[in-house]
């Protein structure tokens, strides 16, 4: 990586040898928005985080986080995690039991000067919805409500980087949904990158701008989420729940029916969705699952589906399963998968460059 060091860039680069494992990445993120790093258990993402945090040392290793050198064994410098301006979020919110939330939240402050505050207690409170928890002890919480004070506690250390590690893997699919929204306020309203570990295909989706993919302590890809998640060659497009992610934005509602219409980017196609009303010109990310789109050589004239859309046979490729192949799409300049059977396709005789109807029976709206 040759490239001189942009003023909002993160440049990582860490080689570390362990007993059955070792970790070689060499990565240029993004120096906003959320960076997802993506893998299955094993793959180096908490091992990358934890280098990134300077937990780990890693013998061969730089690290710089728009502008400033944490990180370079070429010149020996090295940044002790106390002296890195970053917060770090972990599984377990690991909060002092003995004190009130307010005091588990000012306890990161002190370390930070006061004419260094980026991020006040007032504003962190109402971006993570606790202020009404502050005189509460850590044993009456909810585990949701424990990990947002936790957030809160990262942020206001006043951090120039934020790792979260898979912060919401301890909790039920009610809590996780409860949190999801206050995450995505941190990346709308705080200009702090994020680095964010998951292995939830639907909560990278959600959240992220860049992803990275792990697989054995290397990365396979790292890009804009929406392309990546559309790439065919990478294993995160033939999991079972597989999908692409498309930034919308509403463009009308049939008030009538329930119906809420987002434009997509860059054309004049646009997709219904059951929902309640939103602001005319509001972005929304919305997810289209693989498995949720089927094939038509021409539009249905009569049917129960919503939303079928022309659409560019891009690839062909086959999967794991020898009864499925999955098909790359493109609905003018935005990609879209399709897992179809290969009779279908045989029945269809498609092939690349073919124009076809995408007919997708499921929207998830992500945000």
């Amino acid at each position: 990586m040759n490239e001189a060091v942009t003023e909002r860039s993160i440049e990582a680069r860490f080689q570390i040898a362990y007993s059955g494992f070792s970790l070689d990445v060499d990565l240029r993120l993004p120096g906003r928005g959320v960076t997802a790093l993506f893998g299955h258990s094993g793959s180096g993402k908490t091992t990358c985080l934890r280098c990134v945090a300077g937990l780990e040392r890693a013998p061969l290793g730089r690290l710089v986080v728009n502008g400033d050198v944490w990180q370079d064994s070429a010149s020996g410098v090295f940044l002790p995690p106390h002296k890195r301006a970053l917060g770090y979020v972990f599984q377990d919110a690991n909060l002092f039991e003995h004190l009130s939330v307010k005091r588990n939240l000012t306890y990161g402050m002190r370390r930070v000067p006061r004419d260094q505050h980026r991020v006040e207690l007032a504003q962190a409170t109402e971006l993570l919805g606790i202020s009404h928890l502050l005189e509460r002890m850590p044993g009456h919480l909810s585990g949701g409500e424990r990990q947002r004070v936790g957030m809160a506690r990262a942020l206001l250390t006043s951090p120039r980087l934020l790792l979260m590690d898979e912060p919401l893997a301890a909790l039920d699919l009610k809590r996780k949904a409860e949190i999801l929204p206050y995450l995505e306020r941190l990346h709308d309203e705080l200009d702090i990158p994020i680095l964010y570990v998951s292995h939830s295909p639907d909560e990278v989706a959600r959240l992220a701008d860049h992803l990275v993919l792990l697989d054995q302590g290397r990365s396979i890809a790292s890009g804009p989420v929406m392309q990546t998640l559309a790439r065919t060659d990478l294993p995160i497009s033939h999991l079972d729940d597989a999908g692409v992610a498309i930034d919308g934005r509403v463009a009308g509602y049939d008030e009538a029916y329930g119906l809420l219409t987002l434009a997509l980017p860059g054309c004049e196609e646009r997709i219904r969705v059951a929902h309640a009303p939103m602001a005319l010109g509001k972005a929304l990310r919305i997810k289209v699952q693989a498995r949720d789109v089927s094939l038509s050589l021409e539009p249905a004239a009569h049917s129960s589906i919503l939303n079928a859309l022309p659409a560019t046979v891009v690839e062909i490729v086959p999967t794991d399963n020898p009864a499925h192949l999955l098909v790359k799409l493109a609905v003018a300049g935005t990609p879209l998968l399709a897992r179809i059977t290969r009779y279908s396709h045989d029945q269809l005789g498609l092939h690349a460059g073919q124009v076809v109807w995408a007919q997708i029976k499921s929207v998830a709206l992500l945000a």
